[in-house]
């Protein structure tokens, strides 16, 4: 079972890192001293559980956390620095600092690294998050000790939870949209002027009408989803907040 750390200080490392074409060395002391951060730790870069739903999900609530006394949200993986910088670019995570331990300096000083030789990914990080006020760790999510890669604790939401069980979460907003689109402006300038965070997927990006169709049931644009639910066109949206606003 991995160790857990509560009441301890993280590691004190430099990182190497790179930032607009250099190096940059990033000091664990002047990253968690004096200031609240959130960490969660993964195996790797572009693998699958990581890419899906751990470092998106966090990226995500970012907001909530920083409403909640969260100074900067951090992901360490066992990867190298232009690894991390890609992968960041990858997943748009602009609320995330990712941070590269590629020595694993870091990651064995928490007790972490652990050997995946067997997936040849070498020694590489158990997946965990916790919470560090002023160098020190105050709560630690570790995944419990089973074949595979488990991800049961370490989760963005379960943070949360912890940091403040009242905390309201976001509402996701999916729009499908096409370039030059009037339409599409008018329902982005509706969910702006609502303070409505939104993504946008464009047709013509990797997406075709086909796609929009299945799932929306309608070919044209703009189709809106607001927590998984359609509310479609921008007169739809338009009617949803109006009505909502109305309701409230």
């Amino acid at each position: 079972m991995s160790e857990n750390r509560e009441g301890q200080r993280v590691p004190e490392v430099v990182f190497r890192t790179r930032k607009d074409g250099e190096w940059v060395d990033v000091d664990s002391r002047d990253l968690f001293n004096g200031r609240t951060v959130a960490v969660f730790s993964l195996p790797g870069a572009f693998t699958p559980t990581c890419s899906s739903t751990h470092l998106p999900r966090f990226n995500e609530l970012a907001p909530v956390f920083f409403e909640n006394g969260v100074d900067e949200i951090v992901c360490i993986s066992v990867n190298d620095a232009f690894v991390m910088n890609e992968w960041a670019r990858d997943q748009h995570a602009e609320n995330i600092t990712l941070i590269p331990d590629g020595n694993g300096e870091f990651t064995e000083g928490m007790g972490m690294l652990v050997d995946k030789t067997d997936l040849g990914f070498g020694k590489r990080s158990w997946r965990y998050s916790m919470l560090v006020k002023d160098g020190v760790i105050e709560k630690m999510f570790i995944e419990p000790q089973k074949p595979g890669d488990p991800f049961e604790v370490s989760d963005a939401d379960t943070m949360l939870r912890y940091i403040n069980p009242e905390a309201p979460h976001p509402e996701f907003v999916t729009l499908f949209a096409k370039a030059g689109c009037p339409h599409c402006a008018r329902a982005k300038a509706l969910l702006e002027s609502h303070q409505m965070a939104y993504e946008e997927i464009t047709l013509g990006e990797g997406v075709i009408t086909r796609s929009v169709r299945a799932a929306t049931g309608s070919g044209s644009v703009p189709q809106v989803f607001v927590d998984g639910r359609l509310i479609g066109s921008a007169d739809a949206l338009e009617a949803f907040l109006t009505q909502r606003r109305q309701a409230a």
